[in-house]
């Protein structure tokens, strides 16, 4: 495929900004590592809002959506629409717990709430295990999606497209620290989003395909568009709607959705100038990332169905992309080939905005562990900012150099999502929990990292997997991952009673400085003498949080099930959503009014 003149003037102008703005924002950003990892926290919630939702476009989340639709259909979305749910928990109440901790990191946490050598260690040992290794694998993920991409409609050898897209994000991710990556995500926001929608525009009218109505009744599709899986199909049932919405949601420790809120979440709520701010950056986040994006995504797969109807069609079509690269998700890059000039550049525009996006976000996120949890914690405690900000931007090219070598050794977007997903199983349930349960102590997550992390290698890399689970198993694969999750849970919370609690100092000192409420720090209020009801007016109202938070999932879910009734033209019921998500913004206003009145 070859670009036009115009494609080469978007692409390249873009780049050109995207430079820019680092090299700009590097004048603040170097100046400490508040600045660098946090751009002073002052940040407010609509650009905060609008650089979670960026990072999160990504070049790999179009490929990964592709694949799930081509092979599960539209329902196998439910994989991550789940985590909605841990998404609004998230937004009413553990941002505002997050802002008012005010660490530089979600790892400096550790210390907050837990005391002694543990808690050293295990802010330690999680900034390397997060910040370096699970890092790398997405971004991994990411950099394979360029690589396909590349593959596809430019013919790039995978090495030329790492050096290409890889190279300047590094350059400006390293220079302009958080304020960069936020200030770029803005723009980046809308060429991502502008490109999407043109992709699915002209792939639902493309010539074989023949416009939405013709796309809806084509025999590839109709069996694919359903929303929700099959129930007579227990196992497509159990796989897509049971273990997501049961356990995976508060049981997965996944990049951005994290159980209770973390990695680059946390630290763009940390960044914010103030609790509320928080909340609306979050809240606003999850409803561009589930409610407004999904469906230019959809119908791009869709379309690809009738235009690549397997794998060997998108081979033969594009006969020079490498074996251990092909899979269902190459179909979203291989429909991109058709769009016209200029939109072409847009749209690959877009695709290196995401890609930028999502890299810039985890290489200064990763770095901020780096620096802040092993480096100056561990190594020199006694480092000026300067050596700080240095040790920042050398770690953002190592975790470039290390993700980029590891992509090559991927299939396809689905493969990585699982086995992240799989590494994380077990261990949400503590994210959710040691805000609000004096008990839980370092040993508890120290003990479901390590149960999990060994679990899942085994069943991943080693023969015992196939022996339990899968077509020769003794038990069906949708087995696998509750199988992590009920080990690891059982692990962590035996663990957790065999081990002393904290110290009633450090829990009195958590209490009086997050002031999370809620029965499961009585005994803690009693020890330390704390006045029934003196940390309410900063405290979480949990019961009034919840409301909101299943206020808020009404509301999402409506507006993304009402958006694909109507693109399907089932009016009925897409009137319904309609109504129903009307409904629940109304209520939400009034909940959110009275939890911020409750909370101050």
């Amino acid at each position: 495929m070859k670009l036009a003149g115009i494609d080469y003037v978007v692409i390249f102008g873009f780049f050109a900004l995207t430079l820019s703005i680092g090299i700009y924002a590097s004048r603040k950003s170097g100046k400490d590592t508040s600045q660098y990892f946090l751009s002073g926290r002052n940040m407010p919630w609509w650009l905060l809002g609008m650089s979670m939702v960026a990072t999160t476009f990504s070049t790999d989340t179009p490929n990964l959506v592709t694949d799930l639709v081509r092979t599960r259909g539209v329902a196998g979305n439910w994989l991550w629409w789940a985590f909605l749910i841990t998404g609004m928990l998230t937004v009413f109440i553990y941002a505002r717990l997050w802002r008012k901790s005010n660490v530089t990191t979600d790892l400096e946490f550790y210390e907050l709430r837990y005391g002694g050598k543990p808690a050293a260690f295990l802010r330690g040992f999680r900034s390397i295990y997060l910040g370096l290794i699970f890092n790398v694998f997405a971004m991994a993920a990411v950099t394979l999606g360029a690589i396909k991409i590349g593959e596809v409609m430019l013919g790039l050898s995978p090495l030329v497209t790492i050096g290409l897209a890889g190279l300047i994000t590094v350059i400006f991710s390293a220079l302009g620290g958080f304020r960069g990556v936020v200030f770029t995500d803005f723009v980046l926001f809308f060429v991502a989003m502008s490109g999407s929608i043109g992709a699915a525009y002209f792939s639902v009218n493309h010539e074989a395909v023949g416009g939405i109505s013709k796309l809806l009744s084509h025999p590839n599709v109709v069996s694919k568009i359903e929303i929700f899986p099959d129930f007579g199909n227990t196992e497509l049932f159990v796989t897509l709607l049971v273990i997501p919405l049961a356990v995976q949601w508060w049981s997965a420790w996944y990049p951005g959705a994290e159980p209770g809120g973390g990695g680059y979440v946390a630290q763009r709520m940390l960044a914010a100038k103030d609790e509320n701010h928080a909340i609306g950056a979050t809240f606003f986040f999850n409803i561009l990332h589930y409610a407004l994006r999904p469906w230019a995504w959809i119908l791009v797969a869709l379309a690809s169905l009738v235009v690549f109807p397997d794998v060997a069609s998108i081979k033969e079509a594009f006969p020079l992309v490498s074996e251990g690269k092909l899979g269902d998700d190459l179909a979203y890059p291989a429909m991109l080939t058709f769009l016209p000039a200029g939109l072409m550049g847009l749209v690959m525009a877009s695709l290196v905005a995401a890609y930028m996006s999502t890299i810039s976000t985890h290489l200064n996120w990763g770095a901020s562990y780096i620096v802040n949890d092993f480096y100056r914690r561990i190594i020199n405690a006694d480092a000026s900012e300067k050596t700080l900000v240095n040790v920042g931007r050398l770690s953002t090219v190592l975790l470039m150099l290390v993700s980029t070598g590891l992509a090559l050794s991927f299939t396809n977007a689905a493969q990585v999502f699982e086995v992240v997903l799989m590494f994380g199983a077990g261990s949400g349930l503590i994210f959710l929990l040691r805000w609000f349960w004096w008990r839980i102590n370092a040993w508890s997550e120290i003990a479901a990292m390590s149960v999990s992390g060994v679990t899942s290698i085994l069943l991943t890399f080693t023969p015992l997997g196939p022996a339990m689970f899968g077509t020769e198993g003794a038990l069906p694969g949708f087995w696998r991952f509750p199988f992590v999750v009920v080990v690891t849970t059982i692990s962590w919370v035996v663990v957790t009673f065999l081990t002393k609690p904290e110290k009633d100092e450090t829990l009195i000192e958590f209490y009086k400085h997050i002031e999370p409420g809620g029965i499961g720090w009585e005994k803690i209020i009693k020890a330390g003498g704390i006045e029934k009801g003196s940390g309410e007016p900063g405290g979480v109202r949990i019961t009034s949080g919840i409301i909101a938070s299943v206020l808020g999932m009404l509301l999402v879910y409506s507006v993304m099930f009402g958006t694909g009734y109507w693109l399907y033209g089932r009016y009925a019921v897409a009137t319904v959503m309609t109504i129903l998500a009307i409904v629940c913004a109304l209520l939400l206003k009034r909940a959110w009014t009275k939890l911020r009145v409750e909370q101050g």
